[in-house]
């Protein structure tokens, strides 16, 4: 019976941390503007935000403290019609030059071509891990909930539950993870016409502009960061750290099979397939197992 339930109690505790309704905190006590607050606005009562991209300036948001572990979560909903050239950003980063950052980035496309969700990770400022997914709904249709849950064990990317990728920690194999810096959350919306869509071929439509990307909430259910006593306080196996959970420590069989029909029918840019990048050297992690 107390088998039944632990099982039955993690299960809730899944379903609660990845639930889109689950999603309701507000950014005007969350968040600030970094950058172009005159192009944005926090709407309704709080739990609602928009920003917006012309010729003038873009705009982003970020969290008022940072945090170390746990699962961060928004509701988006993307610039609709010809973005091609924008660039809607949604991330987690520490500062400095030795920083590390867990990104979702959704470059923007003509009208009617599909979104590609760009994702990527930093440690100690070393990047170059990307893997780019196609969607497989119309991301400017509605608010879908794109969560980062991050934890010692594993970081994974999920959108609307689904899982997209996982980064495990292999440090004591000599592989940098991001576990010693608290990280702030951001948003924004900028041009990024150089590269974004089509490598940079296709530039932005200014004669469409405004363009506006939404936001319905934010949560974190995560450890805030508090200097570096966080460092084994948010990692500590107790029952305040959920995410520590062995729940959390690796990926069920079926969010396996989920992530597993992602990468099979959406992936469409693996970085530790591209061997002409690295000269034939491909990044060590890429031979250890992820999921």
């Amino acid at each position: 019976m107390s088998s039944l339930r632990t099982l039955l109690a993690a299960l809730f505790i899944f379903a609660v941390a990845f639930d889109p309704s689950a999603v309701n905190a507000k950014f005007s006590n969350s968040m600030y503007f970094y950058w172009g607050a005159h192009h944005s606005a926090i709407l309704g009562n709080g739990d609602d935000l928009q920003l917006v991209l012309d010729q003038t300036s873009g705009s982003g948001i970020k969290s008022k403290r940072p945090f170390l572990f746990g699962s961060i979560q928004m509701l988006i909903k993307l610039v609709p019609g010809n973005s091609a050239g924008t660039v809607t950003a949604y991330y987690v980063s520490s500062s400095g030059d030795r920083h590390d950052e867990i990104d979702f980035e959704f470059l923007g496309n003509a009208s009617g071509q599909p979104y590609t969700i760009h994702t990527n990770i930093y440690t100690q400022g070393n990047g170059s891990r990307e893997q780019q997914f196609r969607p497989w709904f119309d991301p400017t249709a509605d608010f879908h909930n794109y969560t980062i849950h991050w934890n010692p064990t594993e970081v994974v990317w999920y959108v609307d539950s689904v899982p997209i990728r996982v980064f495990r920690n292999y440090e004591n194999e000599g592989i940098a993870y991001p576990n010693k810096q608290g990280m702030r959350v951001y948003s924004s919306l900028w041009n990024a016409d150089i590269w974004a869509t089509q490598g940079g071929r296709v530039k932005i439509d200014w004669k469409v502009a405004p363009f506006i990307a939404r936001y319905r909430s934010f949560r974190a259910r995560a450890c805030k960061w508090n200097g570096p006593v966080s460092i084994s306080q948010c990692a500590s196996n107790t029952a305040a750290n959920w995410w520590t959970s062995p729940t959390y420590s690796k990926l069920s069989n079926a969010k396996f099979g989920q992530l597993t029909w992602v990468r099979d029918n959406y992936m469409i840019y693996d970085y530790c397939k591209d061997t002409k990048r690295f000269n034939g050297k491909t990044p060590p992690e890429c031979f250890k197992p992820q999921f």
